[in-house]
């Protein structure tokens, strides 16, 4: 086992993979790392690996012991151990109930007519404002706000204030500027929830924070909890995939001419897009797991208490799994991406995440076939001090 190598990876240029992570993956599935805060632990890289310990429930969330454990960043909500060790698993079962009704393919379906009307009228705007434009604020950040909003029942109006206390939340290089964003977000939470409450009944809301608050089991506490949540999954990482897979399909021409001249391939190219982002990885997107008993991945021990990342990027792109792993294709077909995760904990919006895409995709290119990058793909800015990432800006012209 070689010494542990120190996250993140350099990568000079944005567009391509980081080439000490493309030498560790050759190596081996499994990799000892010091995380971006100095902390020890275990990094997985192989698909088969990740898609594996994705249902293990060996691993969790949670740590016994939370004040000692290992950390990827100083995140309040993503940097360290989340939930009660001993009620994991029965908490994520219950979580997973109170959202799944809200989250099924066929609301998902019925719920894109509204996506299409909402991605038109900024389109419209797009185009009576005209070239050059840039497309992270006339599409990929509104719209996963607007339709959040909207199934949740929070206020569009509040969006700039929601906005920056998510962004906070996700800070990886700030502590007490993510736990602030946390709690401010928490506490707006509680009010829209009693804001709900105190509603009258005969009131034929449908939203989802409607929903939790009409539930005599969910108290404020839970509800806001699971609503704010939903608020900060349900937009972040849907802005950073319409932002990143636009950008991916403008940098290689070939394949936004290929899906603007048979736009019946958007179902393979959002697939691709969600395989493809790999701007950064090597642990800092990856899925944060505590081994909750001693365990072997790939006759390397690990340890009670061990942090596992599981590093999705690295595993969307082991050439063991797909053919030239960091080519960009629109028609790839074979194994399916990770980006969701696998078996119990898998994510629970990619129904909304995927309407959202093939949307977006569909409108762009057919109202769009000559857009193009306005400035080079290597001079974009990645924005670094969150987990999620994604573009700050997206310059076109067209």
């Amino acid at each position: 086992m070689t010494a542990p190598v120190e996250l993140p990876f350099e990568q000079a240029n944005p567009m391509e993979p980081a080439p000490g992570l493309r030498r560790l993956q050759a190596q081996g599935p499994i990799h000892p790392v010091r995380t971006a805060v100095g902390d020890p632990a275990w990094l997985v890289t192989g698909y088969e690996q990740v898609r594996r310990l994705l249902d293990d429930n060996r691993l969790g969330r949670a740590h016994a012991e939370p004040e000692t454990a290992s950390r990827t960043g100083l995140s309040a909500l993503f940097g360290g151990p989340m939930g009660d060790f001993a009620t994991e698993e029965v908490d994520h079962r219950r979580m997973r109930s109170l959202m799944q009704p809200y989250f099924t393919p066929k609301r998902m379906r019925a719920l894109s007519g509204r996506v299409a009307e909402i991605t038109g009228g900024l389109l419209d705007e797009l185009a009576d404002k005209g070239p050059p434009a840039d497309l992270h604020q006339a599409l990929a950040l509104p719209l996963p706000i607007t339709v959040i909003c909207e199934l949740l029942g929070v206020p569009y109006a509040d969006r700039a204030q929601f906005r920056d206390w998510t962004q906070a939340a996700a800070d990886v290089t700030d502590q007490a500027r993510s736990e602030q964003g946390l709690a401010a977000l928490f506490e707006y939470g509680r009010g829209l929830v009693a804001g709900k409450r105190s509603k009258d009944p005969a009131d034929d809301g449908d939203d989802v924070i409607t929903g939790y608050a009409r539930m005599a089991d969910v108290d404020d506490d839970e509800a806001a909890l699971l609503s704010m949540g939903l608020l900060f999954a349900g937009h972040e990482t849907t802005v950073v995939a319409i932002g990143l897979g636009t950008l991916w399909l403008l940098h290689n021409r070939d394949q936004w001419e290929a899906l603007v001249a048979d736009p019946a391939r958007v179902d393979t190219a959002v697939e691709e897009i969600l395989r493809s982002p790999g701007l950064g990885g090597g642990g800092t997107g990856g899925i944060t797991r505590y081994a909750r008993v001693d365990l072997e991945i790939e006759g390397v021990k690990v340890r009670a208490g061990d942090l596992v990342v599981l590093d999705l990027n690295a595993a969307n792109h082991d050439s063991a799994v797909f053919a030239d792993p960091d080519r960009f294709d629109v028609a790839r077909q074979g194994a399916g991406h990770l980006s969701f995760g696998y078996g119990a904990r898998y994510c629970i919006g990619a129904p909304l995440a995927r309407v959202e895409l093939q949307v977006v995709l569909k409108q762009l290119v057919g109202r769009f076939p000559t857009m193009r990058l306005a400035v080079p793909a290597e001079s974009l800015s990645i924005n670094r001090h969150v987990l999620a990432g994604g573009l700050t800006s997206l310059p076109v012209t067209w």
